[in-house]
Order: structure tokens, then sequence, then C-alpha cells
């Protein structure tokens, strides 16, 4: 049985199930690459998630780098309190929250 499930539920739609850390992490964007390359929005369920670390926010990050270099959004939904405690440890909680093009994103000025 495989440590982890990654589904494509149709649509940009994905859900990730079971152990998202250091031995699973690699396999997993492997998988995930085909899977997400036909989609220009894609939505990412994590609340399957059992095992978690800081593999599993590099995880993300990466996917993130990618939307952001082939001009792509990347939504996540249900992350892991792990991750987030993580993420807001190391001061990258923004990222995983925004929803927008990350490419061409520019902030309108402050008046």
């Amino acid at each position: 049985m495989s440590e982890y499930t990654l589904q494509d539920l149709g649509d940009g739609q994905f859900s990730l199930s079971g152990r998202m850390k250091f031995d699973t992490a690699g396999a997993i964007l492997r998988d995930s690459e085909e899977m997400f390359e036909a989609h220009t929005l894609i939505e990412m369920d994590l609340s399957g998630v059992t095992e978690t670390d800081s593999a599993g926010l590099a995880l993300m990050l990466e996917w993130i780098t990618w939307a952001n270099h082939t001009v792509r959004e990347i939504r996540f939904h249900g992350t892991p309190d792990k991750i987030d405690a993580i993420a807001k440890t190391t001061e990258v909680d923004h990222l995983l929250k925004r929803g927008e093009r990350w490419v061409g994103f520019i902030e309108a000025p402050a008046e």
C-alpha cells in the first residue's frame, strides 16, 4: 500500500492524503507534475494528510514556484495545522494563502 494518495478529481481539483513527509515529498512532486500540467487553476485539498513535516511545506512552496514560473494559479485547502505552524515560524505563511496568479502580481501602491 502506498504511503500517500494523490487523486485527480477533475477540472483542476486534486486531493492528497496520507504522508507528506521527507520520505514521500519527492515522489508526490513527481506524480503531480504531469497531473497539474493541463490546468491553469489548481485546487489542492490537503485535508486527508495524516502526517507531515517541513518537507510538506517545502513541497507546497515548490508547487507555488512552479505555478509562478508557468503562469498558473494554485490554491490550498485543508492545510494541516503543522504546516501552518511551520510556515508561520519561517514567515512564509502568507505565500500559502494567496489565490492570485503568481506571475505579474503587483500590489497597488498605498495612497
